[in-house]
């Protein structure tokens, strides 16, 4: 039952696997919930990744693929013959099977439908690009019974359950998914699978030509929401984009000024010359942006940053943070391979890696 409009080669974001497990129309063929409990050593998924095994076996998201997955989607038609959840445990050590050498715990559930509530408070959250919480709890006893709850950010203060709100606030800071186990005898109810809901990072491009539109559609791939602004209508256009990208048509750094530039947003500027770079830049400047990043030589850097300096719009420290010339140091040569290194430099600084020398290709 995949997406009519969607092209069969591009990967689901878990976001949408949310999103289809809220669906009422996709409720009533939905065969199972996979979800990875706990993932130790070298493994293809991590936990809290999860699919939706639909009843003619396509799968809406992916726990590693591979075996692994195969293997993971036998056991939950079977499980879904006996209306039983399950855990299974997946060994990664060697023929005939995978060799990454870790180890998978995936909680198999072939009753998704008693969940929708839930699902539905977790995908709506992230539509609107709120936070929250995501609970899990699977108690292990004669049967396994599993249960789903959601919790919205407003509400974490007056949380007084289980896990304690201390730990709660660290998954959310940790921004990773967290498995709480009862220690035995202790009373408390199996294990919980906590995961954090945080709005999608949303991409800013400044500049609707070729790199642009390279850059917005790498983005869309990695799950980004992405938001173009050009002053030409012939470029600004939103055929030339991936679906749900949103176009803004109007002057660059205007457009720029209006928007609320949040530590969840990252902005590239790639617009067709020095000028408008400059002004788009200056809009940016000294506001809470995760990211910003500037196409050019170094020579176009250099004077971009004297320029912004004689006018008093920046000092040199605010200048040091802007990523220019932006992308990693890939080789890139054509504008997709441009285009990657750009949202390569971002995912390096959006997961907080050290970020290796930039690309030195001019525009």
């Amino acid at each position: 039952m995949r997406d009519p409009h969607r092209p069969a080669w591009l990967p689901w974001q878990p976001r949408e696997v949310l999103a289809a497990l809220a669906r009422t129309d996709v409720q009533p063929h939905a065969a199972a919930v996979l979800l990875v409990l706990g993932a130790e050593g070298s493994t293809p998924a991590k936990a809290g990744t999860k699919a939706l095994l639909l009843s003619d076996r396509t799968l809406v998201g992916t726990v590693g693929g591979g075996l692994v997955e195969a293997e993971a989607c036998r056991r939950a038609l079977e499980a879904g013959q006996r209306q039983q959840a399950e855990v299974v445990q997946m060994s990664l050590h060697g023929p005939p099977g995978p060799v990454c050498g870790g180890r998978m715990r995936i909680l198999i559930d072939p009753l998704p439908q008693r969940h929708r509530g839930a699902w539905a408070q977790a995908a709506a959250c992230l539509e609107q690009r709120s936070a929250g919480l995501l609970f899990t709890r699977v108690v292990h006893g004669t049967a396994t019974e599993v249960e789903v709850s959601f919790l919205g950010l407003p509400d974490l203060e007056r949380w007084t359950g289980w896990p304690p709100i201390e730990e709660l606030r660290s998954v959310m800071a940790a921004e990773q998914p967290r498995l709480f186990a009862g220690a035995a005898g202790s009373g408390l109810p199996g294990e919980v699978l906590v995961e954090p809901l945080l709005p999608a990072p949303r991409l800013v491009i400044a500049g609707a030509g070729h790199v642009g539109q390279a850059v917005a559609a790498v983005a869309h791939l990695v799950g980004m929401d992405v938001v173009v602004i050009d002053d030409r209508p012939e470029f600004a256009h939103p055929q030339r984009f991936p679906p749900e990208t949103q176009v803004r048509l109007g002057p660059i750094a205007q457009e720029l000024a209006g928007l609320d530039l949040d530590a969840a947003t990252y902005v590239v500027i790639v617009t067709r010359n020095h000028r408008l770079d400059a002004e788009a830049l200056g809009a940016c400047l000294g506001r809470p942006a995760a990211y910003v990043g500037m196409i050019g030589s170094r020579r176009k850097v250099a004077e971009v940053r004297d320029q912004l300096l004689a006018e008093g719009r920046t000092s040199p420290e605010e200048f040091d943070r802007v990523h220019a010339p932006i992308g990693l140091d890939l080789g890139a040569v054509t504008v997709p391979e441009i285009a990657v290194s750009i949202i390569a430099e971002i995912i390096a600084a959006r997961r907080r890696r050290t970020r290796p020398q930039a690309r030195k290709a001019d525009r």
